[in-house]
């Protein structure tokens, strides 16, 4: 997580998260921590809630039945895990997310996997009709405990240039 401090007061500060457009570099990659732990409860709740019937996520009877011997975590759960780990470093000051492209689902994740990301800056340029903005693409890549890529996909970002980020101005 990328935390700034800045004094607002006298003797006073503020922790901000995030970067600015200034702060990302093509190549560099940002370990996202702390990792994620998939847990039974979640995968089935975020499988019900988002209306998916299908067993292999948790019929666990069911699961036994299919290739993988076991229930495999839905994988726009996964997904929305792996982008949520990156919102510290990617896009906490963000005015908008442009895009996802290139989702990849590589391996399977099964409940009681841990997950880790990483994300590469692979692209940066100010903004053509925005002033004070420009658009970032990275590559994020989702690992599970044993090192295994379960997952990645590109991902374009609207941020705001230095000075100009939403909590630069609001006084809360």
């Amino acid at each position: 997580m990328v935390a700034h401090m800045k004094e607002i007061g006298p003797q006073r500060y503020r922790e901000s998260y995030g970067r600015v457009y200034e702060e990302f570099n093509v190549g560099d990659i940002y370990e996202h921590r702390p990792g994620r732990t998939m847990l039974d409860a979640d995968n089935t709740w975020f499988t019900l809630l988002t209306m998916n019937q299908h067993p292999l996520h948790f019929d666990h009877q069911y699961a036994a039945k299919s290739q993988f011997g076991k229930p495999i975590v839905n994988s726009l759960f996964t997904m929305s895990v792996v982008a949520g780990m990156t919102v510290s470093d990617i896009s906490q000051k963000c005015i908008a997310n442009l895009g996802f492209s290139d989702v990849k689902f590589s391996a399977p994740v099964f409940e009681g996997d841990t997950l880790y990301a990483e994300s590469e800056v692979i692209s940066k340029r100010a903004s053509k009709s925005r002033d004070h903005q420009g658009i970032v693409e990275v590559e994020t890549r989702a690992f599970n405990q044993d090192k295994v890529k379960v997952m990645s996909f590109g991902r374009q970002v609207l941020v705001p240039f230095e000075g100009h980020a939403v909590d630069d101005a609001v006084g809360y």
